[in-house]
C-alpha cells in the first residue's frame, strides 16, 4: 500500500544520516538531527513538532565540529547526548550538553561534558544504558567493544571493560537490550553476535547475511530484529536462533535501518537506500515458542505491509520513532530533509 504524503517537512542545509528522538523531553515531540559535511562547519539541530502536530521548528541550532556519524539523545537528560564524528580521516566521540535556550534560535555553543579519547578505532556507534538513569555506556568499532563509565558532574568517562570481536568480519553497529541490560547485540558482515556486558564475553550467535540494523522488541523478552541489505527484515527469537520466527521482504534495494514501535506490538518501521520508509505489522503469534513443532516449522514469506512511504528523494539512514507520542515517527534522507509522520490511521488495523 502506498498512500499520499501526509508528512511534515524540516531542511537541514547540508547532508545527513543522522537522527535521534529526544526521550527524556516528556513535555514535547522533539528530535535531535546532525549533518555530514565533510568542507563545512556541521550542525546539530534541535528540532520540535508543535503542539498542533502541525509544524516542525527548530529550537536550537548548533555547531558541531566535523563529520556527524551517529547521534543519540540521552535517556535521561534531554540536554545530553553522544555524536561519533569523523574527519575524513580519524574517528571520535564524545558526550554533549545543550546550554540552556531561554527561548533564543542563536544558540550559544554546545558543551563537550567529555571525549571518548581512549577509543580510538573507526568507532561506530555509541550504546546508552537502555532504560532509566545509569551512568554506563558502551562505544563499538569495527572490532571492538568498551564499557565506559561516564561522571557527568566532573566530566570524565572511564573505561570499565573491553574485548575484541575475534572474527574475520567487521561490527558495524549494535543494539542494547532493554529487557536484559547485561546483553549486548552486535551486527557483523555474516552474523549477529550476542555479547555479556558483565564478562564481555560473546554468548550467541546468528547467522544473517550483511545486517545493517538491529533493534529489541519493547514488549517482548527474547525477540529482536534485524534489517539486512539484500534479503529484508528478518525477526528472531532468542531462545530458538537457528530460524528467523517471521521474514519480511523489505526495500527493492539495501534494507537499511528497522525501528520497533515503543508502544504497539508488532508495528515496525524500515527505511533504506530505494528512498522510501516501510510500515510494518508483523504477527508475532504466542510468545511461547517451546514445542518442537514450532522450533521446526519453516518460516514463510509474508508481506504484512500497511504503508509505504516514498515522499523523498534520496536514500534513508536515519529513522526513529517518538517515544512520546509512539503513533509518530521521524526519518531523514541523506540530502538532508527530515519528514514527520503520523501512523494513527493504522493502529486501528492491530
Amino acid at each position: 500500500m502506498q498512500g499520499a504524503s501526509s508528512g511534515i517537512g524540516y531542511g537541514l542545509k547540508y547532508q545527513a544520516r543522522c537522527i535521534s528522538d529526544v526521550k527524556a523531553d516528556t513535555d514535547h515531540t522533539t528530535f535531535l538531527a546532525g549533518t555530514l559535511s565533510l568542507k563545512e562547519e556541521n550542525e546539530v539541530h534541535l528540532i520540535r513538532l508543535s503542539s498542533s502536530g502541525t509544524e516542525l521548528f527548530c529550537e536550537g541550532l548548533f555547531s558541531h565540529p566535523n563529520e556527524i556519524w551517529d547521534l543519540v539523545s540521552c535517556p535521561f537528560d534531554q540536554r545530553i547526548f553522544s555524536t561519533v564524528y569523523s574527519n575524513g580521516e580519524t574517528y571520535g566521540a564524545a558526550i554533549w550538553q545543550i546550554p540552556e535556550l531561554y527561548g533564543e534560535l542563536n544558540s550559544p555553543q554546545l558543551e563537550k561534558i567529555t571525549s571518548l579519547d581512549n577509543h580510538v578505532g573507526k568507532i561506530k556507534c555509541i550504546l546508552w544504558w537502555p532504560s532509566g538513569r545509569h551512568d554506563k555506556l558502551i562505544s563499538i568499532d569495527e572490532e571492538n567493544l568498551y564499557l565506559w563509565s561516564l561522571d557527568v558532574s566532573k566530566k570524565t568517562a572511564q573505561i570499565q571493560s573491553q574485548d575484541s570481536a575475534g572474527m574475520p568480519h567487521k561490527i558495524s553497529g549494535g543494539a542494547w537490550d532493554p529487557h536484559d541490560v547485561n546483553s549486548v547485540a552486535a551486527t557483523y558482515e555474516s552474523s549477529l553476535q550476542l555479547w555479556d556486558v558483565r564478562a564481555m564475553g560473546k554468548t550467541i550467535s546468528i547467522e544473517c547475511s550483511h545486517v545493517r540494523s538491529v533493534d529489541y522488541h519493547p514488549k517482548r523478552n527474547h525477540v529482536l530484529v534485524t534489517a539486512e541489505h539484500e534479503s529484508g527484515i528478518h525477526i528472531w527469537d532468542l531462545r530458538k536462533p537457528k530460524v528467523p520466527i517471521q521474514e519480511l521482504p523489505g526495500h527493492t534495494h539495501w534494507t537499511w535501518i528497522v525501528k520497533c514501535n515503543p508502544e504497539y506490538d508488532g508495528m515496525i518501521l524500515s527505511a533504506g537506500t530505494d528512498s522510501t520508509v516501510n510500515l510494518w505489522l508483523a504477527s508475532l503469534g504466542n510468545d511461547d515458542l517451546s514445542t518442537e513443532s514450532q522450533a521446526e516449522s519453516p518460516t514463510h514469506w509474508v508481506d504484512p505491509l500497511l504503508n509505504t512511504y516514498s515522499d523523498y528523494e534520496d536514500s534513508i539512514y536515519g529513522l526513529t520513532w517518538s517515544s512520546r507520542e509512539p503513533w509518530i515517527f521521524a526519518s531523514l534522507s541523506y540530502d538532508g530533509r527530515v519528514v514527520v509522520e503520523s501512523v494513527k490511521p493504522f493502529i486501528s488495523k492491530k
